[in-house]
């Protein structure tokens, strides 16, 4: 297996869910860029455990040991490592049920790839807490990004059934992208917060769990950005935003709403104005032969609900190599969607940063 991801700039993520903690190196960073360290520790934070009452009761701080790569406020031009220790691991709750596969999650599928040696602790190298480092990541390639003037906006589409308003609808600017980065359960529509947040207890209450969608614009990008067929600009999001645990699906701009249109309502037209050409719709969500057109990137990606349930479950004992029950337990989120937001975001920015 491989944890490194990238071309001109290197990702390489490390560490499991129960271990002494997790990170990740950053390779190919010129020296001479200062970081902005607050900014990753609030982005950090957006992502962290046990903050609300509807996420896992495992609280973690997330802080972050900046181990080389970084001095006196820049970049050195070597390869940038941050540390995150993990301080509240149970790795007990997973002693009883070690043999045991849990439906929805990587158990099985794990335990091939690794001829059985793989760390069933909380998933191992398979849990979302391996995401922290990709905030990090996300959060040096924001600011490299937002020297170019180009942002990333973000908020919660969908949870189970509780719809807000589309990134379509609206006209998306820089200070909305502020307004929702700095938001707990960022929504378009106030009254979206309240319904979904009452989704997501009441799947909790039952001792289920409940998915969703969240919806990102890459707004200012030039048009000119991406390439055709191998390197398009949507085939590197899509990449990365499906190494994020829990995902099933992404679309642009009209998604697959746009195979139910005819041509002539598909087309995104033209005009010029200000000497600079647009398209009087974005359907097709920014992108054109997997190249930007200079419309906001717009795309969705739909999480599945959280796997760990305390409802029985039929299940298999691989060691016993017999049929039985499960009733997870542990500290688990109801809904991974309200602490994914910044992971999107993070995905999208390292996949644009790919491309520049």
């Amino acid at each position: 297996m491989s944890g490194i991801w990238g071309n001109k700039i290197r990702y390489s993520i490390f560490g499991e869910s129960h271990g002494p903690g997790i990170g990740i190196v950053i390779d190919g960073l010129p020296a001479g860029i200062k970081l902005d360290i607050d900014m990753i520790s609030k982005e950090m934070k957006r992502r962290r455990p046990g903050k609300s009452g509807i996420s896992t009761s495992r609280t973690e701080e997330d802080a972050f040991e900046i181990k080389s790569g970084f001095f006196n406020g820049y970049t050195t031009g070597a390869p940038l490592c941050a540390f995150i220790p993990n301080t509240n691991q149970r790795s007990r709750d997973y002693e009883q049920q070690r043999d045991l596969l849990r439906p929805g999650h990587a158990d099985y599928s794990g335990y091939i790839k690794s001829n059985g040696y793989n760390d069933y602790r909380g998933g191992g190298h398979f849990s979302g807490r391996l995401t922290a480092p990709i905030v990090f990541a996300g959060a040096v390639a924001k600011q490299l990004l937002a020297v170019q003037g180009i942002f990333i906006a973000s908020h919660i589409y969908k949870v189970g059934r509780e719809v807000d308003k589309s990134f379509m609808e609206i006209e998306i600017d820089d200070a909305l992208a502020r307004t929702l980065a700095y938001s707990d359960f960022p929504t378009v529509e106030p009254t979206a917060e309240a319904s979904m947040k009452k989704a997501i207890a009441d799947a909790k209450a039952s001792g289920d769990s409940v998915g969703g969608i969240i919806e990102a614009a890459v707004l200012n990008l030039p048009a000119g950005i991406g390439a055709p067929f191998f390197d398009s600009l949507e085939s590197t999001i899509t990449h990365l935003i499906f190494s994020i645990p829990g995902v099933k699906g992404i679309e642009f701009g009209d998604g697959f709403d746009i195979a139910e249109m005819r041509g002539s309502e598909a087309n995104d037209t033209y005009y010029v104005n200000n000497n600079k050409v647009k398209t009087e719709s974005n359907h097709n969500g920014g992108i054109l032969g997997g190249i930007s057109n200079g419309m906001p990137i717009i795309f969705r990606a739909a999480f599945k609900p959280t796997s760990s349930i305390a409802k029985k479950q039929d299940t298999v004992n691989i060691k016993a190599m017999e049929n039985t029950t499960i009733e997870v337990t542990g500290r688990h989120d109801p809904c991974i969607v309200p602490r994914a937001v910044p992971v999107v975001e993070a995905a999208a920015a390292m996949a644009i940063l790919e491309h520049l």
